[in-house]
């Protein structure tokens, strides 16, 4: 009986050593460059550069980076020191070869966790959110299989903005982020799994003290985000409650500048 044991065991190791060689390997960026972003500097933006080997942010707050690399909403984001919003920096990262835009964001979360000593938890509460469904019109997005291409999925504004290759989980990202001063979570209920093309044109959401005579020409003539969605993309927003998902910081620490 204790041969037999033994020769179980025998067994049993390779199997397992096999399995803990095939786990794939961390993935992360091969040369990374974080420094504090220059004062004075305006606008800004974080994206994949063409190629798919290279991530770029400019004078981006910690807290929109993880806001695009999670996909939750800004207000959604919790605690943590005060320059995770307030302080501002320009990260450069290289992988050693391409890479799909889905590990790219793996590594930048990597990079978030390393250089930022970033560590949090989620917590899920019942709350208001919007539900993005297909309008009774039907969908007047069009699909779009063409290989990937890195570029930013939605760009434009203000009022108009064009959406390419983009999937639904960043268009309820971006929903939610459009609609922050609702404190509102979009939730998907689309049942839609590709990605899209589109073109949007609709009044921008402006704080309430706003002073509606400061926009461009013929934005105040555009329709709410919630009238043209249905026109324009065949989408509607509805109004109720559900889960709400909020990213809460444990910690993190200022990066040594590279």
């Amino acid at each position: 009986m204790i041969l037999g044991g033994l020769c179980t065991l025998v067994l049993v190791l390779p199997q397992a050593q096999a399995q803990e060689q095939e786990k794939p390997a961390r993935l992360t960026f091969d040369v990374i460059s974080i420094k504090p972003a220059k004062p004075g500097v305006r606008g800004g933006g974080i994206k994949a550069l063409p190629g798919g080997q290279e991530y770029t942010a400019q004078n981006v707050p910690v807290k929109l980076m993880i806001s695009l690399m999670y996909k939750v909403p800004m207000w959604q984001i919790k605690g943590g020191p005060e320059w995770v919003d307030g302080g501002r920096y320009d990260v450069e990262a290289k992988a050693d070869h391409p890479y799909n835009l889905d590990d790219l964001h793996t590594m930048f979360r990597n990079l978030l966790a390393d250089e930022f000593k970033l560590k949090f938890h989620r917590e899920t509460k019942e709350g208001p959110v919007y539900a993005l469904s297909v309008d009774k019109s039907g969908l007047k997005m069009k699909p779009n299989d063409s290989p990937q291409n890195w570029q930013v999925p939605i760009q434009g504004g203000p009022g108009h903005v064009v959406g390419k290759r983009v999937p639904m989980e960043y268009l309820t990202w971006w929903l939610s982020q459009t609609l922050q001063q609702d404190q509102r979570s979009v939730i998907d209920q689309t049942g839609l799994s590709g990605n899209y093309d589109f073109t949007l044109a609709c009044m921008p959401e402006l704080p309430p003290d706003f002073p509606r005579e400061n926009l461009p020409p013929g934005i105040a003539d555009l329709p709410t985000i919630f009238e043209a969605l249905p026109k324009q993309l065949g989408l509607r927003l509805e109004p109720q409650k559900g889960p709400v998902s909020y990213f809460v910081i444990d910690s993190a620490e200022r990066p040594a500048e590279n």
